[in-house]
């Protein structure tokens, strides 16, 4: 049964394509969300750029025609545009001043109303990400959704970057011996992607195990290729560092991400290998460092001074690490090796656009405060014999618009995890210390 669907303007917002992304049946946008989105288009960021790119998207459908009247889509449903907010009287009832949410609420009331006095009535669904919007449908009767279109994979879902199998001692032995393994004598009922890690286990329940790595190419397994010693003095701690470091200090695979929650050492152990790779081994020229500037609370509003006086308190979780692998005894002498380095430059990701960033260890920190755009014109930048790496906690999101699922971290994870040119792991021990473990488990 076709049904109908309301959008909140949020979701317009996020994905401007999202008019789309509902097959054959019918959309409306109340004419309140037209106001929002006027409102927004002068904004420098990625939201007036949505705003920008759904009004001219609007535009291009009125030479279809009128817009009130409704206009087909490519998917065979229709397109309206909807005054119909005149009664109210219910919602201002229930929550009062008839603001833009409570006027679009009155639109899909008013529809489902409509529909129910039909012979045949037509489902109402009201798509918003803000929650309260959701709650405050589901206290008036109507049915109300998320905008589940952009979500890339679902929690459960989601690629980790490693396999863990239970196999017979013998498999383990004849990799010990050959050093190779072919995946397709494993059996497998699940696919392998390549620089995917299998943990192999003892089916019978004894100690032995091996860590392999699946080919570029995707068809064997074969042993890690570096070896546990320290970086910068760094030492992996758990099988998922050691599979990050593999992928940290690989040539081949230009492209890495790490997931996973707080005190896990993701920054810690990019900041080592990008360290090693640039000072040591001078594999790359610069070690470049970016972050979003997304505040966690409320924002403490404007920083006096330069350009890097007001991005210091931004990157001091950065400099944090830094210190600690450069071992900094004093106030300042993290400043001092950094100005004597030359090489390690950190930066807000606000100065990337437009850039080519050819032969430099790329860290981006707090990718999960990205969209899919922006992770898009990150990525894009990276130049010749360059190599990016991206960090974050898919559960930490600042972003009004973004969650988990939708997020450009997870959508670039699960986008190139077939690419032979990247590699993924998702860390999950803490390793910070007992009490920032117990926090993230607890609180």
């Amino acid at each position: 049964m076709r049904k109908i669907y309301v959008l909140d303007t949020n979701v317009l917002l996020h994905d401007p394509l999202s008019l789309y992304a509902f097959d054959d049946n019918e959309i409306i946008i109340p004419s309140v969300v037209l106001e929002e989105i006027d409102s927004k288009k002068r904004l420098a960021d990625e939201i007036g750029r949505n705003a920008r790119n759904i009004s001219r998207e609007l535009d291009a459908m009125r030479t279809q025609g009128p817009l009130h009247a409704g206009v087909p889509l490519p998917g065979g449903g229709l397109l309206k545009v909807e005054m119909n907010h005149r009664r109210f009287v219910k919602v201002q009832e229930l929550f009062g001043e008839m603001t833009n949410d409570n006027r679009i609420l009155a639109v899909a009331l008013n529809y489902h109303m409509e529909e129910q006095e039909s012979d045949d009535p037509r489902p109402v669904v009201l798509v918003s990400k803000d929650v309260l919007v959701r709650v405050k449908a589901d206290v008036l009767g109507i049915v109300a959704q998320d905008y589940l279109s952009d979500r890339i994979a679902t929690d459960t879902d989601q690629y980790t970057g490693y396999f863990t199998m239970l196999v017979h001692p013998s498999v383990i032995d004849e990799f010990y011996s050959t050093r190779s393994l072919n995946i397709k004598s494993l059996g497998l009922k699940t696919t392998l992607h390549p620089n995917e890690f299998v943990i192999l286990r003892d089916e019978l329940g004894t100690s032995k195990s091996a860590l392999l790595k699946v080919t570029s190419d995707g068809q064997r397994l074969e042993p890690l290729h570096m070896s546990n010693d320290p970086v910068w003095g760094i030492t992996a701690r758990n099988a998922q560092q050691r599979m990050a470091l593999e992928l940290l200090l690989s040539d081949d695979i230009p492209l890495v991400t790490l997931t996973g929650r707080a005190g896990t050492g993701k920054t810690l152990l990019t900041l080592a290998a990008g360290l090693l790779k640039t000072e040591d081994e001078h594999r790359f020229k610069k070690l470049l460092i970016a972050r979003p500037v997304v505040p966690m609370g409320k924002d403490i509003g404007y920083l006096p001074g330069e350009k890097d006086e007001k991005l210091r308190p931004w990157m001091q979780p950065i400099y944090d690490n830094l210190e600690y692998l450069f071992d900094t005894k004093k106030a300042g002498d993290l400043d001092k090796i950094l100005m004597g380095m030359g090489s390690i430059q950190v930066e807000a990701l606000t100065y990337i656009r437009g850039r080519s960033i050819p032969g430099q260890f790329i860290l981006i920190d707090e990718a999960q405060n990205l969209s899919k755009h922006e992770v898009k014109t990150i990525v894009s930048r990276v130049g010749e014999n360059s190599k990016i790496v991206l960090l974050g906690d898919p559960e930490q999101i600042d972003h009004p618009y973004l969650d988990s699922q939708s997020n450009g971290l997870t959508y670039l994870v699960e986008r190139f995890k077939e690419e032979g040119i990247s590699g993924h792991v998702t860390l999950e021990k803490g390793e910070r210390s007992r009490l920032a473990q117990l926090a993230t488990e607890k609180l």
